[in-house]
């Protein structure tokens, strides 16, 4: 058979440049009307029984460079199980060798989770009885923004991930948030769900989902820079979600994404907001050690840099939740590569330790809900 390469499908993105032989030479696209690229996720054919060399040359100028060190590439023959593959990186190309089983396969920068996934994850909660469904809008695209009500208790949490479209661990961190809230046989779970209201977004981005974008929407707006002064124009995803958000209030908000050069689970907290409060702080710092106990897979080690007093960036969804609301809030990032303190040379960090940690993070919260809402 010939070998082709396309991408050509829901969350696809890279650029065939030229093939000599058994060697593919590829570049990533950026995304629509952004500098941003990094996510690529195709098809190889033809290529069973055959080593090909699969190099990805324009790396250098990705949107994190320091990514790609250490990194391995996901492969899958049947898109159910991802495995790591041989994957090197030198003088700005990533480089994937791997000798096929079959002549159909596809390789990821990370376990893809397609908008035909997510409208199966949508279907089958929706129609669970204890589910409120509702759209809260629509994207520039037109898709809409699907959103999740479930529990009954006055401490009002808020769950969402996806605003940066190619951190796809964030939706299966979000199936197993919801496999757990849902499951009536877990004690943790029926507690949780009378203590709390859940509200919850499990894709704030599903343009850039669907169109194969690393970190931005349709027209090229990072999400994450948008939560101080959203617009219809520029970032309806996040104007139409902060505004139910202004209407239930904020207590509790995870915010979920992947890091691409950090080899660790860990938070990024709202240190350096205006109103900043010691208790406010201390809650957040419980809610990281109880997830430190419960989880081998989570550290406080290894993150970001914090903020200074008076330097948070309100245009982010943490800061600006924990100073409008004074909620306990947290970004949650998960790697793309492994976490090199418990590694899994097969799968590294993987969609079942996606789901898992979530169960753990629910856990964590079931440590502290008695103690919220904290008030300033």
């Amino acid at each position: 058979m010939t070998l082709s390469v396309t991408s050509a499908f829901d969350g696809g993105n890279i650029r065939l440049v030229a093939i000599d032989g058994s060697r593919i030479n590829l570049e990533i696209v950026k995304d629509n009307r952004s500098t941003f690229y990094q996510w690529f996720y195709f098809r190889l054919t033809g290529a069973a029984g055959q080593p090909v060399e699969l190099r990805i040359i324009n790396c250098a100028e990705s949107a994190y460079p320091l990514g790609w060190p250490g990194y391995r590439a996901c492969m899958s023959e049947d898109r159910d199980r991802w495995e790591r593959v041989e994957t090197s990186y030198q003088g700005g190309i990533l480089t994937i060798r791997v000798t096929p089983a079959a002549n159909s396969v596809w390789f990821a920068y990370f376990a893809p989770y397609t908008m035909e996934m997510h409208h199966d994850l949508v279907a089958a909660v929706a129609s669970n009885p204890a589910v409120e469904y509702r759209s809260l809008g629509q994207t520039l695209d037109g898709q809409e923004i699907d959103y999740f009500k479930l529990g009954q208790g006055p401490v009002q949490v808020w769950l969402y991930g996806r605003q940066h479209p190619g951190e796809t661990m964030a939706s299966w961190w979000m199936e197993g948030a919801l496999d757990k809230l849902l499951d009536d046989a877990d004690p943790v779970s029926r507690r949780l769900r009378s203590r709390a209201t859940f509200h919850i977004v499990p894709n704030l981005n599903p343009d850039g989902s669907r169109r194969g974008h690393l970190r931005t929407n349709a027209v090229g707006i990072n999400l994450n820079r948008e939560w101080h002064d959203p617009s219809l124009q520029r970032s309806p995803e996040v104007l139409h979600v902060r505004n139910e958000m202004d209407q239930t209030g904020v207590h509790f908000a995870m915010d979920v994404h992947g890091d691409e050069a950090i080899a660790a689970n860990f938070m990024a907290g709202f240190e350096g907001i205006p109103s900043f409060a010691q208790g406010q702080q201390d809650l957040y710092n419980r809610y990281s050690a109880e997830l430190v106990r419960l989880s081998p897979d989570f550290q406080t080690r290894k993150g970001y840099e914090v903020a200074g007093p008076g330097q948070a960036n309100l245009s982010m969804s943490t800061a600006q939740l924990a100073e409008r609301f004074g909620a306990i809030a947290m970004t949650l990032e998960m790697p793309f590569k492994d976490n090199d303190d418990l590694p899994d040379p097969d799968e590294g960090w993987s969609p079942d330790r996606s789901r898992l940690l979530a169960r753990s993070c629910l856990d964590a919260l079931h440590a502290i809900i008695d103690d919220l809402p904290f008030r300033r």
